[in-house]
């Protein structure tokens, strides 16, 4: 036993060296390159060796640095904007609730529950998603940390604990609001809502929203779902889990490392990101690049990565992809079952998008059929054509199409629906209770996430 977490050790320790290395390199790349005697020789060599230094340090120095929150003022109806502020509403070891205050603002009647993925990335990963909700929105967010950053005196927290911080948080805001959780949080979130309509139904969220969610994986196949039924508990834990080093507080907690995940999601496009870095190093040789460019932005994020607990990441593999305890409405949490067939009086709708290939269309559906209980009259379902996993919750299909849909859904099973002070919006052919489509998504940064 002493060996094997020693061997872990060595492990984690050497994928941080291998990255620490990767971004020495960049940075000697770019100091030599950019040398001025350099300048007088007539060949591009140099200018495209400066060029992949410049990206490869600053691409490989993101991966352990969490992104700010960095949210824009929201304008104000006289003219004057309101910043705003990133306070934490509850803490807890394992992740905060987290309240995007607007200064100078009163309450507004839609109150919103972010429930943020917890597979890899940080919550900033949603920070468009909350920009966007905000004019229209009191926003909160579930914001995870970084599990090597947690001393193992903490405990374990896995599926179960994970589920227990949402009916926590849930109870926290109060029944007047409205969930929307997304990508691998849906089925915890649907579970969480089941926990509370059965001991506690007057703190049920008035709505819940389930965006790309695994709700019922062998739905329709995906890589990911083929990969979780591929390999057995035993070589996961083999293969993938490590203990994280002396150099961070969580010294000595088991892990699924934020860097072997970030490596999984780029082979699944590996093409796309090769050629978005190509293009990147041309363009920056050339003169024709910028700090701030699309480019940056997305992977400024993407590649910023967080280690999840080792229980965490196992019992999500076994008991949401493997046994289907969500799918076959036999998930516990502490002994208790979360009966999804309770839920009566909270509206439901799901979002997918027909080109995901992390959720594909029909897993995250199928939460309709297990909420039983929910009159017809409650529930939606909305599918976006031509929009990838990242376009239903940050992209253009977001920001145009399924934004609208979302608020509207909220307004029709509020107590008091408001006018939205927006511009008019567009609807699908069928309504927000059935099926809309619309166009293909050109702004779905065009690299999967």
């Amino acid at each position: 036993m002493v060996f094997s977490g020693y061997r872990g050790m060595v492990s984690y320790d050497a994928i941080e060296t291998m990255r620490n290395t990767n971004e020495w390199m960049g940075a000697s790349a770019r100091a030599i390159a950019s040398y001025p005697m350099f300048a007088l020789m007539p060949t591009p060599l140099f200018k495209l060796m400066s060029a992949w230094g410049r990206v490869t340090e600053r691409s490989f120095a993101r991966m352990v640095i969490k992104p700010d929150w960095d949210i824009p003022a929201i304008p104000g109806d006289s003219g004057q904007d309101h910043l705003v502020y990133v306070e934490p509403a509850l803490r807890r070891p394992f992740g905060d609730l987290v309240h995007f205050r607007v200064a100078r603002r009163e309450p507004m009647a839609r109150r919103v529950l972010l429930v943020a993925p917890m597979s890899g990335h940080y919550a900033t990963l949603l920070r468009s998603t909350v920009t966007s909700l905000l004019p229209d929105c009191d926003v909160w967010i579930t914001d995870w940390h970084n599990a090597r950053d947690i001393p193992v005196s903490d405990g374990k927290f896995d599926v179960e604990d994970y589920t227990s911080y949402l009916v926590d948080f849930m109870r926290h805001l109060g029944p007047d609001l409205h969930v929307i959780a997304v990508c691998q949080p849906a089925p915890l979130a649907l579970a969480a809502t089941a926990l509370l309509a059965e001991a506690d139904p007057a703190a049920q969220p008035r709505t819940l929203t389930l965006i790309g969610g695994p709700i019922d994986p062998d739905a329709a196949a995906t890589e990911v779902t083929d990969f979780g039924n591929r390999v057995t508990m035993g070589e996961l834990e083999h293969l993938f889990i490590q203990q994280v080093g002396f150099k961070y507080r969580g010294a000595g907690r088991m892990v699924y490392p934020g860097l072997a995940q970030l490596a999984s999601f780029i082979a699944m496009n590996a093409d796309t990101h090769r050629r978005a870095f190509v293009d990147k190093i041309v363009a920056e040789a050339a003169g024709e690049g910028s700090v701030d460019d699309k480019h940056y932005k997305f992977y400024d994020e993407y590649l910023a990565v967080m280690d999840m607990t080792a229980e965490f990441y196992l019992s999500t593999v076994e008991r949401i992809f493997k046994k289907l305890e969500i799918a076959r409405n036999d998930f516990r949490v502490n002994g208790r079952k979360a009966d999804i067939g309770k839920i009566r009086d909270v509206a439901v709708m799901t979002v997918e998008g027909a080109k995901d290939d992390i959720s594909a269309p029909g897993q995250c559906v199928a939460a309709l059929s297990l909420c039983s209980g929910v009159p017809a009259a409650k529930k939606a379902q909305h599918l976006e054509e031509g929009a990838g996993h990242y376009g239903i919750f940050a992209g253009k299909s977001w920001r145009l199409n399924i934004r609208p849909l979302v608020l509207d859904f909220m307004d029709e099973h509020s107590g008091e629906p408001q006018e939205l002070p927006r511009k008019k919006r567009k609807r699908g052919t069928e309504g927000v209770t059935g099926v809309s489509s619309f166009g293909p998504d050109t702004d779905d940064s065009k690299i999967a996430v």
